[in-house]
C-alpha cells in the first residue's frame, strides 16, 4: 500500500513536472489584442493549471502555476517590469481556490468542473479590477516614474474611449480577463473531459 501510494506521488510529481513546461512554454506564446494595452496579451498558460487542479488537486496546480512564471522569466524576461508576474502570482490564490472549493463540494465530477469555473469566472474577474485599480497599475506608473494619469494616457493611445481609471477597468481590464479566462478555462475543460476518459485517469479521480 505504502509503495503504491509512492509511484501515485511519483506520478503527480512528474505530471505536475510535465504540466508546468507546457504551462511555461505557453505563457510564452501570447497573442496581442486589438484596442487594448500592450501589456494585455492572450495566453493559454492556464489550461495546464486547470488540467492539473482538477486531476491533482490545488497544490500542484499551484505549483504548475508559479513553475510556469519563473519559467518566462528565466527565458524571455518580463515585458512589464516585474508588475506583470507579481499580479499573475497573486491571482493564483483566486484562481485555485475557488475553483477547487466548488468542485470539491460538488463531488470532483465533470460537471462539478464546469460549475466551478463558471461561477469562479466573476470573481477572478472582480479580483482583476481590483489588484488593476489598487495595485498593478499604481506599481506600473511608479516602475516607469510617471503619474497614473501618464499611463491611461499611453493605454488611450490604443483606445481613445479610455481616458481615466474607470473606463480603463471597464473597456480594458474587464473584456480582456473575460476573453483571457473563458478561453483557457473552455479549453481547459474540453481537454479534461477527454482526459476523464482515461483509465488511468479515472482511478485517480476515484482515489
Amino acid at each position: 500500500m505504502n509503495e503504491q501510494k509512492k509511484v501515485w506521488s511519483t506520478q503527480t510529481m512528474i505530471t505536475t513536472a510535465m504540466l508546468a513546461a507546457v504551462a511555461g512554454v505557453l505563457m510564452s506564446l501570447e497573442i496581442a489584442i486589438p484596442m487594448m494595452p500592450p501589456f494585455y496579451k492572450v495566453d493559454f498558460s492556464d489550461v495546464p493549471s486547470i488540467i492539473a487542479l482538477f486531476l491533482l488537486g490545488p497544490i500542484p496546480a499551484t505549483c504548475v502555476e508559479v513553475i510556469k512564471i519563473l519559467i518566462k522569466l528565466a527565458t524571455i524576461g518580463t515585458s512589464s517590469m516585474y508588475v506583470g508576474d507579481l499580479a499573475n502570482l497573486i491571482a493564483i490564490v483566486m484562481f485555485v481556490l475557488p475553483v477547487w472549493l466548488i468542485y470539491k463540494k460538488m463531488g470532483k465530477t465533470r460537471k462539478a468542473a464546469l460549475i466551478a469555473m463558471v461561477a469562479s469566472l466573476p470573481i477572478r474577474i472582480a479580483f482583476s479590477c481590483f489588484c488593476n485599480a489598487c495595485i498593478t497599475l499604481p506599481l506600473y506608473a511608479k516602475a516607469m516614474e510617471m503619474p497614473l494619469d501618464g499611463v491611461i494616457q499611453i493605454v488611450a493611445s490604443v483606445n481613445p474611449a479610455i481616458h481615466d481609471l474607470t473606463t480603463f477597468i471597464v473597456l480594458a481590464t474587464i473584456p480582456f480577463n473575460l476573453l483571457k479566462m473563458g478561453l483557457n478555462y473552455v479549453v481547459g475543460y474540453i481537454l479534461f473531459e477527454r482526459l476523464c476518459k482515461i483509465s488511468f485517469v479515472k482511478q485517480e479521480l476515484m482515489s
